[in-house]
């Protein structure tokens, strides 16, 4: 037996050429020239030679699918089965593309087949042609397809009618559900339909415990079905005598809600469930003009697009959340009865479905989420870039091929540091500056941007930290003045230097290295904290007025870090601490990944705590204040003596770990 397809390379082609195959059948398959090392591939997946699946070259959007004379004579009259899979699948596909293929390439199908006089031809429609027809919608149904607004939807029906009303082969229609992977291996080719929402429950299962519950969308039944049953379905159906002219449902005729398919696959990637779930249809009291006026508002457009953009999901897609549509199959049913083939239960194959696309089809399987990747030829700031973080973070960014401009107060520590970052075969610019000092901020900003024309990336790392009571700070209001104005009078003077170079290129990121203790409210930290907490509000302002402009501000809430700025303090050395290198690590992921905040799921606690039940924080916060006395230096002592540690403070500090005390 001798079959003709088009599409044959594609998922569910490659899958039918298999069954085919196994029939004894020889399978010519329609390929572009520059297809044909596909198809070589494929051979070689099915087993097959060239005698028999064969290379027929040619285009779908040509007459005749571009099908050369000769080769169109040599295969007419033997044609048996003609499978005409070839279209588009995507929900976000232009216009003009599925005009073209879907439509035209069916047209060009239906005449190849006539000029090749074959025996039957099998179109592949989709219950896509059924629009958005609200009901129950039967085989023998096509002219009541509704709301086809959609250039899928009406592609796929305007398509299906080429071949009702111009095919004079006798034909059969098979429309398939939203087709996903195979149940034995999950094998699919993209991303389509369900796996939308995969991006969206994997950063769900990033931010919660599986244990919590989650609240989402009930929406309308969606017809999922595995490509394994389409193509056996098919493959059974198109070899039976008598059923040509005759139209297919392969669905599932108990389809689940999207909520119930959401949870679905929640469960198989071991992220949270849905607890609750709402209907929207809740909302139908709603004058409809309303519903729509509140989604035009351009703040409602814009959040909706971010949160869409940010998950990978079509806005197109959502028109289908509240699906209509049910599916009669009596006709599938009548014709797969008692041959086992049917439609398997979701849950029972959705771990595989899950796991193939984690491993295969993740879209952030395929960026570049390296540093080299994301700051290889950019000019990236640090400032502090000497000692502790700062010197870690350079030498990540040195490594990775970054143009590193590094600032510090100490020039020939300076040069000590740049000629050890050249070493390494880095690009280095040292400029020493004081940045507490507002002029020689000024000053440090003209020069880079002189030399360097931009920069690309801020790491404000230069900062200055008192660890006193306020007992013993009643006298010391320097102490206050001084950590303003470098922790935060200098990061700012410094955003707002190289910031207008930022949004005329459109391009930027500020890196903000904050503290935990402006989570924590953590006692003795009073000057440190409070200038930290002011670069935290200004870089949100900021971050307010320039969302839309790709200059962007990360915080980074960080812990206890082993650096020579926490030396003084004698107690710390017998508490839990970050290298500087594990805290340049978490720079790195600043800037690769552009969060808002980086901080630990302790700080991020104390923070809740604080917002729901602050005296209880408050207690927690004054009894480590209790606990760990002042250094002797801040109590005037000149002592150099290390203080002794008990049990229960390294015990309390392990608890609280990474907290300034």
């Amino acid at each position: 037996m001798n079959y003709f397809l088009t599409g044959g390379t594609g998922f569910i082609g490659r899958f039918l050429v298999e069954k085919l195959l196994a029939r004894g059948g020889t399978v010519h398959v329609l390929v572009r020239e520059q297809s044909q090392d596909k198809l070589d591939k494929l051979r070689e997946r099915w087993g097959a030679d060239e005698t028999q699946v064969k290379a027929v070259i040619g285009d779908l959007t040509s007459k005749n699918l571009g099908i050369d004379a000769k080769t169109m004579k040599a295969l007419k009259g033997k044609i048996d089965h003609f499978f005409h899979l070839a279209a588009v699948y995507d929900m976000g596909a232009d216009e003009e593309a599925q005009q073209a293929t879907n439509i035209e390439g069916t047209r060009a199908a239906v005449n190849a087949a006539e000029a090749m006089n074959a025996k039957h031809f099998h179109h592949v429609s989709s219950i896509a042609a059924a629009g958005l027809f609200k009901g129950i919608f039967r085989e023998d149904m096509f002219e009541e397809a509704e709301k086809l607004d959609h250039p899928y939807l009406r592609t796929k029906h305007e398509s299906e009618k080429v071949v009702r009303e111009e095919c004079k082969v006798p034909f059969r229609i098979y429309r398939p559900g939203m087709v996903i992977g195979h149940t034995s291996t999950g094998e699919m080719d993209k991303v389509d339909g369900p796996y939308y929402f995969f991006k969206m429950i994997q950063k769900i299962r990033h931010a919660l415990p599986q244990w919590v519950p989650t609240i989402g969308v009930e929406g309308g039944r969606l017809n999922i079905v595995p490509v394994d049953f389409v193509v056996n379905a098919m493959d059974h159906i198109a070899h039976l005598d008598g059923e040509d002219g005759k139209c297919f449902h392969l669905v599932d005729t108990d389809p689940y809600k999207v909520g119930e398919i959401l949870n679905i696959f929640s469960e198989a990637g071991h992220a949270p469930r849905m607890g609750m779930r709402i209907d929207s249809r809740m909302f139908g009291f709603i004058p409809p003009f309303i519903r729509q006026s509140l989604k035009n508002l351009p703040p409602v457009k814009r959040l909706t697009s971010a949160i869409l953009d940010d998950m990978g999901i079509p806005p197109s897609v959502m028109s289908f959340i509240n699906y209509p549509t049910r599916f009669d199959a009596r006709e599938t049913e009548r014709v797969l009865k008692g041959t086992g083939i049917e439609v398997p239960r979701l849950p029972d194959y959705a771990p595989v479905i899950w796991d193939y696309w984690e491993r295969n089809l993740d879209p952030d399987l395929f960026k570049d989420r390296t540093l080299k990747g994301t700051v290889e030829g950019r000019v990236c700031v640090v400032t502090g870039a000497t000692s502790g973080i700062g010197l870690a973070t350079a030498q990540k960014l040195a490594d990775a091929g970054a143009i590193l401009v590094i600032g510090a107060r100490k020039l020939e520590r300076l040069k000590e540091v740049a000629a050890e970052l050249e070493s390494r075969g880095a690009s280095v610019h040292a400029y020493p500056c004081d940045f507490s000092d507002m002029d020689a901020c000024d000053e440090f900003v003209k020069t880079v941007l002189d030399n360097h024309g931009q920069v690309d990336v801020l790491v404000n790392n230069a900062g200055r930290s008192i660890r006193r009571s306020l007992d013993l700070s009643f006298d010391r209001f320097h102490d206050f003045e001084r950590t303003m104005h470098l922790n935060y009078f200098g990061s700012v003077r410094l955003i707002m230097g190289f910031a207008p170079k930022m949004l005329e290129n459109r391009r930027g990121h500020v890196v903000n290295i904050s503290s935990i203790g402006v989570l924590t409210n953590a006692p003795r930290f009073s000057a440190y904290v409070a200038s930290k907490s002011a670069l935290d509000a200004f870089s949100r302002c900021a971050a307010s007025e320039w969302s839309d402009r790709n200059v962007t501000f990360t915080t980074i809430n960080m812990p206890l870090v082993k650096t020579p700025m926490i030396a003084p303090t004698k107690i710390y050395d017998s508490v839990p601490t970050l290298t500087p290198d594990e805290a340049a690590t978490m720079v790195a992921d600043a800037i690769v990944y552009r969060p808002k905040r980086i901080a630990t799921r302790l700080g991020i606690f104390a923070q809740v705590l604080h917002a729901l039940a602050p005296k209880m924080a408050e207690i927690v916060m004054n009894t480590g204040y209790r606990m760990f006395p002042d250094s002797p230096a801040a109590a005037g002592s000149r002592s150099g003596e290390k203080p002794k540690v008990s049990s229960e403070q390294v015990a309390f500090a392990a608890i609280m770990r990474g907290i300034y005390w």
